[in-house]
């Protein structure tokens, strides 16, 4: 009996010892609360909304270009594809369009200015007829103050460097070099050979003017374009005249925009032609956009002032055969203008804008004045304006 007592009690301390040592099962981890999921960001209100809702409500603009006709297009046809907003539009010179507004007086026909040089832009702020209410977002992006008007009355979208474009095929033959400065541009051989554009019709003459009276003194300055005046064979209408008959020898020095001769070249096959910047000197053109005052869409004027400021529009320019350098620090620079070695810091750095601003249509008055009393020849015959 006490034998199977023991037994049972081993029995029993082999189970209890076999039960502590095995190991409890581990607890099972609470659930993990699922992480909350990020709050959404409120999307960044267009500071422009309101700006287009109001264009789109008129509907229509009307646009006066004075850059060449294809970029134009290209712009308005790319901003009536952007906002649904129809673009009536004319290709005028800068010369056209201030004679236009100006006989308008306060009712003009169009809305918007868009491109050319500033000199007529100055002419026409400085006449009460450009708006100045408006101050664009995207200005922000300019590269620098003198890429737009100190009060306001126009912006820059581009900037193209003043120079002399040369048929190298017709000077070879002819046996002359290349001038090389504006005093070169005096010598009697080049007699008949130089082609400019019209002082009243034309912004590019007007600098040119500007240049010359600031390089060396008014009355030298004058005397200097009277000089010049024996040399010329025929002022174009337009800026860009000169440079469209270089390639084909017509004219033999043109002087004008360089951008307009890249034009001929890398567009039109023209390689004779051979790009100069003066060595003694010279400006560049600021093409500006503004706004007209008493505009009918100004809400659509005011939209398309930014659109000329992104590069929505100012790229348009190189792929339509305009290659002015941009003057936004958020557009990609033409290739092509790198490529022939002009760059915007070639400008004499005495230029002063705010001068030229005040005194353009004075210079030109007394350019042609004095043109006319050395006997020079004014006739609409050689100064173009059709």
């Amino acid at each position: 009996m006490k034998k199977l007592l023991a037994l049972l009690l081993a029995l029993v301390m082999v189970f209890a010892l076999a039960a502590c040592g095995q190991q409890a099962a581990p607890a099972e981890a609470p659930a993990e609360e699922p992480a909350e999921a990020p709050a959404e960001q409120p999307a960044e209100a267009d500071p422009l909304a309101e700006l287009i809702a109001a264009a789109k409500a008129e509907g229509e603009l009307t646009v006066y270009g004075s850059c060449e006709e294809d970029y134009l297009n290209a712009a308005c046809d790319n901003f009536e594809a952007l906002y649904g907003i129809k673009v009536n539009r004319q290709r005028l010179s800068t010369g056209e369009v201030p004679a236009k507004i100006e006989e308008e007086n306060g009712k003009p026909s169009a809305d918007v200015w868009f491109g050319g040089t500033n000199n007529p832009y100055d002419g026409l702020a400085a006449k009460g007829f450009l708006d100045n209410s408006y101050v664009p977002v995207n200005a922000s992006h300019l590269t620098k103050d003198i890429y737009k008007d100190p009060n306001g009355y126009w912006y820059g979208i581009y900037t193209g460097l003043l120079g002399f474009m040369v048929n190298t095929d017709e000077l070879t033959r002819l046996g002359l070099e290349a001038p090389q400065s504006w005093d070169d541009l005096l010598k009697p051989e080049y007699a008949g050979l130089i082609w400019l554009s019209n002082y009243k019709t034309a912004g590019t003459p007007k600098l040119v003017a500007n240049l010359m009276i600031q390089l060396k003194g008014h009355d030298e300055g004058i005397q200097y374009l009277v000089d010049l005046d024996k040399n010329v064979q025929v002022y174009t209408k337009s800026g860009s005249g000169p440079s469209k008959n270089v390639g084909t020898g017509e004219c033999v020095i043109g002087i004008g925009f360089l951008h307009d001769g890249i034009t001929q070249i890398v567009d039109n096959g023209y390689e004779n032609v051979a790009l100069v910047v003066p060595s003694d000197g010279t400006a560049c053109e600021v093409g500006p956009v503004a706004i007209f005052k008493g505009a009918a869409h100004p809400n659509a004027a005011k939209l398309f002032m930014e659109y000329a400021l992104s590069p929505d529009c100012v790229e348009l320019a190189a792929q339509n055969g305009s290659y002015q350098f941009l003057v936004i620090d958020n557009a990609t620079q033409p290739q092509a203008a790198a490529d022939f070695g002009l760059d915007p810091s070639l400008v004499w750095d005495g230029y002063d804008f705010a001068a030229a601003a005040a005194d353009t249509e004075q210079n030109v008055n007394d350019v042609m004045e004095a043109i006319a009393a050395a006997g020079g020849d004014t006739s609409a015959e050689r100064f173009k304006t059709e």
